[in-house]
Parts: C-alpha cells; sequence; structure tokens
C-alpha cells in the first residue's frame, strides 16, 4: 500500500452535541448521552469542528481535511466540506423557517445555500412536519401570518413513518414537530431564517425570510429506487442518499464512489454495528449511530457486521452530488 492511500483509509468522526431549546434532555438509546444543561436538539456527525476519531488525522477537525484534495476525488469542489449531516432530536416544536438558495446566500457574502433532506429515522404514532405553503398561500398571507402569530395556519402538513425520505428544497417554508428524530442531509451551511418561533425570545429574520420564500417547491416525500444491491432514497442536486444491509460483510466495491469516478462517501449506522478494515491500517469500529469518512482515495477495505444477536447493520450511504457532475 502508498503511503497516500495509508493516510487516506476511512476514518470515524465524533459526534458533536448541539444544545437547542426545543431538544431532549436524554437522548439514551439512540446516544448514552443525559443532558447536563440545555436540552440537546442535534447531533452534528459532519459538522467542520467535529474532531476526527482514528488514523492518522485523529484529533484534527473534519474541515481541515478538505483543504486536500484526496479526500473529494475527481468529482470537484473547492469550498470547503460539501455536506452536513446531522440528527434533529424534536421533543418540541422547532421553529418555523426557510433557508436561502445559493444565489440568495452569496448575495449576502455566504458561501451557498441550504437545500436538505430528512430520513425519518423513528416518528410517534400520528407525528406530521410542515413542509412547503397550503395551494393559494400569497406572500401577503405569509407576511400577514409572520406578523400575527399565525403562520402555522397556511403551512402544508406532512404525516410521516420510520423510514421515509422527504426533500426541502432552499425557500421551502418548513417546521419540524414533537416526535420526529431525523437524520438531516444538507449543504454544509447554517443560514436559517426564523419566521416564527413559538414565543422563545429568539431573533427572527422577517425581512430575508420573505426574500428566500418560494410559494411552491419540489418539496415533499421522496419514492425510493430499489437497485439490485441497495436502495437509492434520494439522488438528487447536492447529494445522494442510499440504504444497504449488510448481514455479513461486503467488499468496499460501490461503496467508495459513483458513476464510475472515486468521490468522497459517508457511512452512516442508522442501526446495528460494523467494523472497517483493510490492509495497511488499524481497523474502525462504526457504533450504532456512528459516521466514517470514506476518502476519495481510500484502499481496499471490508465492512464487517459486528451486530450480533442476528442484527443486521442498517448502513446508509452518503455522498455529495455537485451541479453537473
Amino acid at each position: 500500500m502508498s503511503e497516500v492511500e495509508a493516510q487516506w483509509a476511512p476514518f470515524r468522526i465524533e459526534p458533536k452535541i448541539s444544545e437547542r431549546p426545543w431538544g431532549f434532555r436524554d437522548l439514551r438509546p439512540w446516544y448514552d448521552r443525559v443532558a447536563e444543561g440545555e436540552p440537546i436538539g442535534e447531533v452534528w456527525l459532519t459538522g467542520d469542528d467535529c474532531q476526527i476519531a482514528t488514523g492518522v488525522h485523529a484529533g484534527h477537525r473534519l474541515a481541515e481535511l478538505f483543504t486536500e484534495s484526496p479526500l473529494l476525488g475527481s468529482m470537484g469542489y473547492n469550498a470547503g466540506s460539501p455536506l452536513l449531516i446531522k440528527i434533529i432530536f424534536a421533543h418540541e416544536k422547532l421553529s418555523v423557517q426557510v433557508h436561502p438558495d445559493d444565489k440568495m446566500a452569496q448575495k449576502y457574502g455566504h458561501p451557498r445555500g441550504k437545500t436538505e433532506c430528512w430520513l425519518v429515522l423513528a416518528a410517534e404514532p400520528g407525528t406530521r412536519l410542515a413542509v412547503g405553503l397550503k395551494p393559494g398561500t400569497s406572500m401577503a398571507d405569509v407576511e400577514e401570518g409572520i406578523r400575527a402569530g399565525k403562520l402555522e395556519a397556511h403551512l402544508h402538513e406532512l404525516p410521516i413513518m420510520a423510514g421515509e425520505m422527504i426533500s426541502v428544497d432552499a425557500g421551502t417554508v418548513h417546521a419540524i414537530w414533537p416526535g420526529a428524530i431525523l437524520l438531516e442531509v444538507q449543504q454544509n451551511c447554517d443560514l436559517t431564517y426564523r419566521m416564527y418561533d413559538y414565543g422563545r425570545g429568539r431573533e427572527l429574520h422577517v425581512e430575508k425570510s420573505l426574500e428566500a420564500v418560494r410559494l411552491k417547491t419540489r418539496a415533499g416525500k421522496v419514492a425510493p429506487q430499489r437497485l439490485v444491491d441497495r436502495m437509492v432514497l434520494i439522488d438528487a442536486e447536492y447529494f445522494r442518499v442510499e440504504r444497504l444491509a449488510v448481514d455479513g460483510s461486503r467488499g468496499s466495491e460501490g461503496l467508495r464512489g459513483q458513476k464510475g469516478k472515486r468521490c468522497l462517501s459517508y457511512l452512516f449506522a442508522a442501526a446495528g454495528s460494523g467494523r472497517i478494515a483493510g490492509q495497511g491500517f488499524e481497523p474502525v469500529d462504526l457504533p450504532p449511530r456512528g459516521i466514517v469518512g470514506v476518502p476519495a482515495s481510500a484502499p481496499e477495505f471490508v465492512i464487517e457486521n459486528t451486530s450480533g444477536g442476528g442484527e443486521s447493520l442498517d448502513l446508509i450511504r452518503i455522498l455529495p452530488n455537485w451541479p453537473g457532475k
């Protein structure tokens, strides 16, 4: 194995806990974490400040690795980490909000906007999300709803179940409501314009949110596409998300790129656990709800199901999709 291959072997990323007023105090059994102060609302899996937990880059921030091309490969991207992946734990209602597209974000000095998708990891019976506006809603209705605190009346409600995928493109008015635990995959951007926040006292962004809003978007549930060896949950601009069941083991073929090209991918254990091993690097354990980065130049490897008890490793593979690539 070459020195470059050893340097860019798969690596585990340490999740970063993020407090939110609408979150949970106890994340068990998802994570062995109980809040000591404010509730925990998000677990960031690939944030710029997340630390590398294994391999030669252990202790470094994830953002630091994107200064070197072997992580990304030939798919082409020159603005840092392309994707932010996190888990949302909604114990109370999140704010009603909207995200800007690339053009609007760049107008205000940011590198990119925020299109995202949600994979429902769990949902209590009757859980709903707000995705988009009801047909016939006008911008005047939106503005009046914000100022009168009645914006919910104009939101399109979507019942959800575990396993469903929801697309939320930039410009979509949306809200996450209690009972939902979501794997969120998004452009690496944390720009959020709050339109209504249930009296929590946090800043609202009325003017910018009105500028960002699109009355009609493509947002909604996405039907999965079944392939021979995996399920494609979404294949859209900015990201692709796949689901693979690993009962025994499987090789790295089909896990390190797409369309015949090597590119960065992330492997997330939605349930069960695994271990990634190959020549020239120490095995990397993938615990439940853990995530491993697979650089474009990663050497060959095998991922083994270590769950025990007859349980499969429910593997979610996430990779960036750059427009035009």
